[in-house]
């Protein structure tokens, strides 16, 4: 039978909701939205399921059933482990309110691959990846490979198009995608008329932080306005918009990680002790969107070496790595470190 794309989206409003949902043979209850009721209603706090990452962070990877640096742990039932502790126990950026947790012991866990797609439900979702395992009836039941298949990129449509003068690139034209599974709306910016030559292409993730707020911790505003003003100089160019804040986390949890950056980590580390992927963005949804618009040879405007090798493995040609730097400011120096030396970005 052939993925659901929209069993995940019924499953992600019900999670958001606090609402009890099926993963496989898994009965869960997401941690960061469940109250009192829900809780009752799925037989009591059970055990919680958490992310591996989560885990090594409490000194769980020690025991047997957690050593697997890459499987989701689940976390015994304790008479202490009530909604308020569970939260500390998925949150690290409680960790300094409550520092005393447990003590916990990890044990067998009998459907890892169902766990593991309901943990990717989460990050989906925009939530902390903690769960419930609970027992009863759900709101929503999804199948573990109907979980990828809600942002898969092959359902992709451009849905309208418009001229939209901006600053730097007067003679722009807007094309907005969405899929009909998904709430997210990427778009692209197309700056200039093609003339023959595979186009300069920027991606640039959403960073509301950054491209609106004018944040100083990152670097994404000067990028996004840098990058208009490269493709402009180029004489034609796309700048697609991606939706996946927070290399994919979303904002909430992008500001968790913040959080924990202010109590020292640095963005792999916030990332992981969170319990998500350092980057967790698909630029499959790149490559789609310049293949629909008639585009399969760029000359990718990035320091970020993955993001070349998400286009290639996805049919895109890149004929030509631009480099994409900019100066340094006191706030996120140690973030551009950061990408340098731990995510390999290049100059």
């Amino acid at each position: 039978m052939s993925p659901d794309p929209r069993a995940a989206a019924r499953a992600i409003d019900a999670i958001r909701r606090g609402w009890p949902i099926a993963v496989g043979s898994l009965t869960l209850l997401a941690v960061e939205t469940a109250d009192g009721e829900a809780i009752a209603a799925i037989g009591g706090a059970g055990d919680v399921l958490i992310s591996s990452g989560r885990a090594a962070t409490l000194k769980l990877a020690n025991q047997l059933e957690a050593a697997d640096p890459d499987a989701p742990v689940l976390v015994e039932a304790a008479p202490w482990l009530d909604a308020d502790a569970a939260r500390a126990l998925a949150d690290p950026a409680l960790d300094l309110a409550t520092p005393l947790k447990g003590p916990y012991r990890a044990i067998a866990l009998s459907a890892p691959d169902d766990a593991a797609a309901a943990l990717r439900l989460a990050r989906i979702a925009g939530l902390l990846p903690a769960f419930f395992i609970g027992t009863g009836g759900a709101e929503a039941t999804i199948a573990p490979g109907d979980v990828d298949a809600h942002q898969a990129s092959g359902t992709l449509r451009i849905a309208t198009r418009a001229r939209l003068p901006v600053a730097g690139a007067e003679d722009a034209e807007i094309v907005a995608f969405r899929a009909p599974d998904s709430g997210d709306e990427h778009v692209a910016l197309l700056i200039g008329q093609p003339d023959g030559r595979p186009p300069l292409v920027r991606l640039h993730s959403e960073c509301l932080t950054g491209d609106v707020l004018g944040s100083l911790k990152c670097d994404c505003g000067p990028q996004l306005h840098a990058a208009i003003d490269a493709i402009r100089q180029n004489g034609w160019g796309i700048l697609l918009y991606l939706r996946q804040e927070g290399r994919g986390i979303g904002l909430v949890n992008k500001l968790r990680a913040y959080r924990l950056q202010d109590q020292g980590y640095d963005t792999v580390d916030a990332n992981t002790r969170l319990g998500f992927a350092v980057d967790a963005r698909d630029f499959g949804v790149a490559a789609r969107m310049l293949s629909l618009l008639g585009q399969e040879r760029v000359r990718l405007l990035t320091n970020n070496p993955a993001k070349v090798a998400g286009l290639a493995a996805a049919g895109i040609d890149v004929v030509e790595r631009v480099p994409h730097a900019l100066p340094a400011n006191p706030h996120n120096e140690r973030y551009l470190a950061t990408k340098r030396d731990r995510t390999g970005h290049q100059l």
